[in-house]
């Protein structure tokens, strides 16, 4: 059993926490780890996906383009999450295999 180390674990459940319409077992997939590794890493966590966001009430409708505009931000934000979740994971498990 590989253990990963702390920072990965905390990036893996903030990764889960901001993807609402994710289950765990995707974002597992996505990680490259057991489902069952993440349920313990986020119940140990004590986290909900809604903690830490503020509901905002606009005070008027957003506009098509400012709707579509959010939801590329949401999205870039997203990826941008798991890259770096992926580059940390590819940095660690690159430095198992060396010598």
């Amino acid at each position: 059993m590989k253990n990963c180390p702390p920072q990965f674990q905390a990036d893996a459940v903030a990764l889960y926490q901001s993807r609402p319409e994710a289950t765990i077992r995707q974002v597992a997939a996505d990680l490259g780890i057991n489902p069952e590794t993440l349920r313990n890493w986020v119940r140990a966590a004590g986290v909900s996906r809604l903690r830490g966001r503020r509901a905002e009430v606009p005070t008027e409708p957003p506009t098509p383009l400012e709707a579509e505009n959010a939801a590329l931000r949401m999205k870039v934000r997203e990826l941008e999450e798991e890259r770096e979740i992926l580059r940390k994971a590819t940095e660690y498990l690159a430095g198992e295999t060396r010598w």
